[in-house]
């Protein structure tokens, strides 16, 4: 539908720019909405004229949350895996092979499905923005497939044949790595915006992922890096080498790493270049310890939340429940987790154009069922989204 559309009546709006406090809040204000950007932001009675109005009747306005860590080209089921963890079975990864079995043996239709639901539920839940990572399928044909499927959903698309080894390469790890950095990526990368490793103990050492990252990054693709989920490691500190936009899970960390992190700064004090991307929805279903947000976060480093949407260790499409977990078990106020939900989001797949509401930015607002958004830890696990703009439309 074109034309204008003013969104008023809003009692408190996180904008993440210019306002009150940390979220930029405005109360008794409104939006204007042309041409998919907002251009207009200001107090609900000065709002201009528009060809459309929805009167938000004093709930909270927020932008769109973007989920910059989610794997949704899969098929198959690990409900007996979480059944398992939950009884005491400990975490360690291997169940990403079962994965990559079914996702083989899927087809397109198959695997279009199952990412238009996920992509389908968590815009209901208010998030606009999705990162889509490939990673199940670990050959040339299969990782290219999968990155062209997820394409279809996301401009925000990443390579990560180097999730696992698969089994057929099981005692040649040096010659998948080969594979990946050479035919795997140049089938890739067409549908694809970054390049990602798991870098971890069972999966691939520093001395691979750094090839495998190099490989990308000479390809055009930014960098990303899963990195000290299960254990200490190089991650953190290979993804800073390499201007990774993000390193994401940072569960178990070192003094030198957080420094590392650190040190990545923006001169003008807005935080850092390299985001650290937490993911409390894996440490809920891996009964993992939760990363320490508290402690980067008072280092100075730009921390993002996303939901690690998959169906093995964290199969939820919820950022508000990400948000609860993350104010409940990391030692993040609300309005940080509500930030690093939306801005931090965005800074982790180096966007300004999104998780704020600013003139020039995308038009992605949620209105919540709940006069602040406090309430999003406030009342975990309770449907709060009443309404999803995405790109100035009403979804």
């Amino acid at each position: 539908m074109s034309g204008s559309l003013l969104v008023d009546g809003i009692g408190e709006l996180v904008t993440n720019g210019a306002g009150e406090g940390p979220l930029g809040i405005r109360c008794d204000a409104a939006v204007l909405v042309e041409e998919g950007r907002v251009a207009w932001v200001g107090p609900s009675a000065s709002a201009p004229a528009a060809d459309r109005r929805i009167d938000a009747g004093g709930a909270a306005v927020l932008p769109g949350f973007v989920d910059s860590h989610a794997h949704l080209v899969f098929a198959g089921d690990r409900a007996a895996e979480f059944a398992a963890r939950m009884a005491g079975a400990p975490y360690t990864g291997g169940g990403i092979r079962t994965t990559v079995d079914a996702t083989r043996a899927a087809t397109d239709d198959e695997l279009r499905a199952t990412v238009r639901r996920l992509r389908g539920e968590a815009l209901r839940q208010g998030t606009t923005t999705m990162e889509i990572k490939s990673g199940y399928g670990l050959t040339v044909d299969d990782e290219a497939r999968s990155l062209r499927i997820a394409a279809e959903s996301s401009t925000e698309t990443t390579f990560l044949g180097a999730h696992v080894v698969p089994a057929e390469y099981a005692d040649r790890p040096d010659e998948y790595v080969g594979l990946v950095c050479g035919p795997m990526l140049a089938a890739a990368a067409p549908y694809a915006r970054w390049v990602d490793v798991f870098c971890e103990r069972g999966a691939f050492d520093s001395d691979h992922a750094r090839a495998i990252l190099a490989s990308g990054r000479a390809a055009g693709l930014g960098v990303r890096i899963h990195a000290n989920q299960l254990g200490p490691g190089g991650g953190v500190r290979l993804g800073v080498e390499l201007d990774a936009a993000s390193v994401d899970h940072c569960t178990h960390l070192s003094d030198a790493d957080v420094d590392a992190l650190a040190g990545t700064a923006h001169r003008d004090g807005s935080g850092t270049r390299t985001v650290a991307t937490l993911l409390p929805g894996a440490e809920f279903s891996t009964r993992s310890p939760y990363p320490d947000a508290r402690r980067l976060l008072d280092a100075g480093v730009t921390v993002a939340l996303a939901t690690d949407c998959n169906p093995g260790s964290s199969y939820t499409s919820s950022m508000p429940f990400c948000v609860a977990l993350a104010v409940r078990e990391m030692r993040m106020t609300p309005a940080e987790a509500v930030w690093a939900a939306t801005a931090g989001g965005a800074r982790a797949l180096r966007r300004d154009d999104i998780g704020v509401l600013t003139p020039g930015a995308r038009a992605d607002l949620i209105v919540l069922d709940a006069p602040s958004y406090l309430h999003l830890a406030y009342r975990p696990g309770v449907p709060l989204i009443r309404q999803v703009i995405r790109n100035g439309v009403v979804q």
